[in-house]
């Protein structure tokens, strides 16, 4: 298989599961606190079909061709929730938000504990040249195969997700968490601007052009995590 396609279907495989697990734990803990509407949604599920239905777009058309033609894969999906469940109950809003962060992160540390494995194993080393594909690679090989890349893929890619979502902006995770750090009057403004949709856009573009300038800071803090006392250009 070519190269670039294999690197695009890893990609895209790895963004429709992260995804599915981000809205599921959203569903999960609105379910558990409270609220069954992404339930009765079917969105409590691990299963990337009921997401896909509700955002087929951002969870399907956008990921496929930024997999195939980018090299990484970009999409969105949503969880749906009950705004008077959420202004009555601020905090388990808040759970929920952090929730799907939560899952990110959580499959970015068993990426990176399988990675750290494999090192000490010496089934992985380090690359010669490191990126989002490429934070190990093979040791027989001497280069990215399926594992490598695949691991490498989730971890990066996950860690992304999950700080990307924690930016204290609407319509993002991290503006319903921020919340409820503030004076109730304030965080209960901050709620009604998440249902705006003008104003969401609005953060939504402001998050887009803050996220990349932390990317390499990020990039820069998994590699030293994962190749301790290695440097790369």
């Amino acid at each position: 298989m070519d190269p670039a396609i294999a690197s695009g279907f890893i990609w895209f495989v790895a963004f429709l599961f992260s995804t599915t697990v981000h809205e599921a734990m959203h569903a999960l803990v609105a379910w558990k606190g409270g609220d069954p509407t992404a339930y009765h949604g079917g969105q409590v599920s691990l299963s990337p079909i009921p997401h896909i239905k509700r955002e087929p777009l951002g969870m399907l058309v956008v990921p496929l061709l930024t997999a195939f033609t980018q090299g990484w894969a970009m999409g969105w999906a949503s969880a749906p929730y009950d705004p008077v469940w959420a202004e009555r109950h601020p905090k388990r809003a808040a759970l929920m938000a952090a929730a799907g962060p939560a899952g990110n992160f959580i499959i970015a540390g068993i990426a990176f504990v399988l990675i750290k494995l494999g090192l000490m194993a010496g089934i992985f080393v380090a690359p010669a040249s490191a990126n989002f594909s490429r934070v190990v690679v093979s040791a027989a090989a001497g280069d990215a195969d399926f594992s490598a890349t695949i691991l490498s893929v989730f971890l990066m890619l996950n860690v992304i997700l999950g700080t990307f979502n924690l930016l204290p902006l609407p319509p993002l995770d991290g503006g319903s968490v921020f919340s409820i750090f503030l004076p109730e009057e304030m965080g209960r403004r901050l709620r009604d601007l998440q249902r705006n949709g003008s104003f969401s856009f609005i953060g939504l573009l402001v998050a887009w052009r803050v996220f990349p300038y932390l990317t390499d800071p990020l990039f820069t803090t998994v590699l030293k995590l994962v190749h301790p006392g290695s440097s790369y250009q």
